[in-house]
């Protein structure tokens, strides 16, 4: 067989069904959303709405929050038909393997796990910046050596490391246990968010909102500059929902459950990040909210000292809800991969007892643990972006072809205005993908060429299709 006729070769949903059977199906669409909005609801909230007040739109940081959450929402349509209709694990890497073909949902796959592995590393960093702050707050630090690796003056970033397997032992002990601590994770953070916004909404000022799209943002066609560069960085901030679609094995009733998950995320998160910055930009000045914690500078800023604390608690129990979700989502991914031999079959391995991929959930945890204790992430940090856009560009098309194949047919959750809103998510995908700085494109095609030598030195000849 041509090897390029090969490598276009399809997997069938059936084929997926049938290796996805020892996996449990014990998730509900509570826990999707749990999962969900703790993946999304990161430290993002505390950081973001300040920072791109501050920069670019004022207090119409606002607006661009809702259009960021549009165009999630938009995105999140493709896949929760996709995941209806194809209830298995690997998002879109198998969705890219059963519409393009195997090599296609291999460079999908390849691009979301350098989007999650960096993400989990980038957050347990966050992570523990802000928890060494409390540690001063407090009286106490540990010393350099152990807040930094070698890159940045020291040995290793403990606290980063130590987040990062404590979420590991929650994780092995099954995903009905996880999901639990994960639910109630997200409950705390969600309750610590509303405080806020409630308690804050009483010190908010009138003529903070008077200068609402200050003039020196509008810049670019029709005066929207500002707005469009702050609603293209908060986008970034709503890319997590999709790691939904990796759990679609593990999934109770995966026609309604998948799409009630995603949506749901995104409305949750798009009203909590909206009524968010509304609030922080009403308490203070956005051009005093340019720094690293807007809300607790802002609760100080009108002497609530005491919140301050409670909120810099809110973004570290939303760091690590984000940080067990995107494990969880990294290693089914893996998990993907080696049940259909792209990657050594070890990791496609399901233990009997806890129905964990386990050796997937291993190499997840030591790749994240060794990136996030010892690299410093930030000149890679573009690059959990682009993974998820390029997955974004081919569902949101794909939507096209999965309403065309007759044996993929389903009656579950389906994009509404098709075709055009399929069509308009892929387009507004690679936009934004064009838009990102070109030493991240750069970057980004060096992993997509050592993704393609794998692929084709080892992929392609142990892969699950050859037996067919």
């Amino acid at each position: 067989m041509n090897i390029i006729k090969r490598a276009f070769a399809r997997e069938s949903v059936a084929g997926y069904l049938e290796k996805d059977q020892q996996m449990e199906r014990v998730l509900t669409t509570k826990d999707l959303i749990g999962l969900g909005v703790g993946t999304v609801i990161g430290s993002g909230i505390f950081i973001l709405p300040g920072h791109e007040a501050a920069s670019h739109a004022g207090p119409a940081v606002a607006v661009a929050f809702l259009v960021a959450a549009l165009f999630s929402g938009i995105c999140g349509m493709a896949f929760a038909e996709f995941s209806s209709a194809m209830p298995v694990a690997g998002s879109a890497y198998s969705y890219g393997s059963v519409i393009y073909g195997e090599i296609i949902g291999w460079i999908l796959g390849w691009s979301l796990i350098l989007e999650y592995f960096l993400a989990v590393s980038a957050i347990a960093t966050g992570f523990s910046a802000y928890f060494n702050n409390l540690l001063g707050e407090m009286g106490w630090s540990l010393p350099h050596a152990l807040q930094a690796g070698p890159g940045e003056g020291g040995v290793v970033n403990l606290m980063a490391v130590v987040v990062i397997l404590i979420s590991a032992l929650i994780l092995f002990a099954g995903v009905s246990q996880s999901k639990k601590i994960e639910n109630a994770g997200v409950v705390l953070k969600v309750a610590i968010i509303l405080l806020f916004i409630i308690g804050g909404a009483f010190f908010i000022k009138g003529h903070n909102y008077s200068d609402f799209y200050p003039k020196q943002f509008r810049t670019g066609l029709w005066g929207m500059g500002g707005l469009t560069t702050a609603t293209a960085s908060i986008i970034f901030s709503f890319l997590g929902f999709d790691t939904i679609a990796a759990h679609a094995a593990e999934v109770k009733n995966p026609n309604k459950t998948m799409s009630r998950g995603i949506l749901g995320t995104v409305g949750i998160s798009a009203v909590l990040y909206t009524l968010f910055a509304i609030v922080l930009t009403g308490i203070v000045n956005y051009k005093k909210l340019g720094v690293d914690d807007p809300a607790a500078f802002a609760l100080q800023a009108v002497s609530q000292n005491q919140f301050s604390i409670v909120i810099t608690i809110g973004a570290l129990i939303g760091m690590f809800t984000a940080i067990l979700a995107l494990i969880f989502a990294s290693s089914r991914l893996a998990y993907s991969f080696g049940r259909d031999g792209l990657l050594p079959r070890s990791l496609g391995k399901v233990t009997p007892r806890h129905r964990l991929p386990q050796n997937a959930l291993v190499v997840a945890i030591v790749v994240e643990a060794f990136l996030a204790g010892l690299v410093p992430l930030s000149t890679l940090a573009n690059l959990i972006n682009i993974g998820t856009l390029m997955a974004f560009l081919f569902i949101s098309f794909g939507v096209l072809f999965l309403r065309k194949r007759k044996d993929l047919a389903h009656d579950g959750f389906k994009m509404p205005l098709y075709p055009v809103l399929p069509a308009v998510a892929a387009l507004l995908s690679l936009f934004l993908i064009i838009r990102l700085p070109m030493e991240t494109l750069k970057l980004y095609g060096i992993w997509v060429i050592i993704g393609l030598v794998w692929y084709f030195a080892y992929g392609i000849r142990h892969s699950s299709l050859n037996k067919k």
